[in-house]
């Protein structure tokens, strides 16, 4: 199979005819073989009855429909393990993203060599300031966060080698951040595209200010991941070790003077319990370290969403 379209959805159901119909006649102008995997983020129109009738008229659509809502991260990554096409395409279904670019990303994978490719909406049709500069402002500290020179992280628009969806998990809210996970497995070679940034048509935006700030949490959150991942001790142990040294010097210092120099007693001085204190801290951050070990090892499952429905 040529390619693989992924389109995570939540109550898009007056766009999804039309984006249906742009991928077919553009799947068929460039004769690829293809699925569309609808992915039904737990919808509460008519989306899956929508999609249950453009199912009757093209046997190359698939999905998958969650009990509920777990997001954008999650659709993604269940779109993924069914996917089957040489290259997998991700666009989001409210039409602002253009079918028409798909035969230029899927060259610049095959031909070109990239593991992933990401849209840029260098020209967008959003209020400048409420999403905007925000936008260009989170691009910024992720891009110096991770070293990825990509314009639009969070572009919906992208193409993947099949190898790359299959390589990587995922979860949380950590679509923002997929080429950064695909680093850390291992692939180099990133692309960009100028693509089209259409107007809204049907629905609307689902962006609010809680995604802005959360993006930079989840940017903090997935760099200590990526880097002690595998060896959380590191971190706690370090720092751990660092702080239980220092209250211990401090306590060793303050019975010299109390023993040897006849000073204030030890409990008498403010020192003292700022010694104990970061003494207990030190401790803590120990047994926060070893408790993050046990649960990286322990390989826990954390995609575990309720499917309702699927097709096939």
């Amino acid at each position: 199979m040529d390619i693989s379209v992924v389109v995570p959805l939540l109550d898009e159901a007056e766009s999804l005819p039309e984006l249906e119909a742009w991928i077919q006649r553009v799947m068929k102008e460039n004769n690829f073989s293809y699925e569309i995997i609808f992915v039904d983020d737990g919808s509460t129109d008519n989306s899956w009855d929508v999609i249950n009738d453009l199912k009757k008229n093209n046997p190359n659509i698939k999905a998958i429909r969650f009990q509920r809502n777990y997001g954008k991260s999650a659709a993604l990554n269940e779109g993924f393990k069914t996917a089957y096409g040489d290259v997998v395409i991700t666009m989001d279904a409210d039409l602002q993203d253009s079918p028409d670019e798909i035969p230029g990303l899927r060259k610049m994978v095959l031909e070109d060599g990239f593991d992933i490719v990401s849209g840029w909406k260098k020209k967008r049709y959003d209020n400048t300031f409420t999403k905007n500069i925000p936008s260009k402002f989170y691009n910024a500290t992720a891009r110096r966060a991770s070293g990825i020179q990509l314009h639009d992280f969070n572009c919906g628009l992208k193409a993947y080698k099949k190898k790359v969806v299959k390589s990587i998990e995922v979860y949380g809210e950590m679509h923002r951040y997929i080429p950064l996970i695909a680093k850390w497995s291992g692939f180099k070679k990133f692309g960009e595209k100028v693509v089209e940034h259409r107007p809204r048509k049907y629905g609307v935006t689902k962006f609010g200010w809680n995604r802005f700030i959360n993006g930079f949490l989840d940017l903090a959150s997935i760099m200590f991941v990526g880097k002690f991942r595998k060896n959380p001790m590191h971190f706690f142990g370090s720092w751990g070790t660092l702080s239980f040294l220092i209250g211990f010097i401090i306590f060793i210092y303050l019975t010299i003077s109390k023993f040897f120099f006849d000073q204030t007693g030890l409990t008498q001085r403010p020192l003292f319990f700022f010694a104990i204190f970061v003494m207990i801290i030190g401790t803590q951050l120990f047994l926060a370290g070893f408790l993050a070990e046990l649960i990286s090892r322990s390989g826990a499952e954390r995609n575990a969403y309720l499917i309702e429905d699927r097709i096939n």
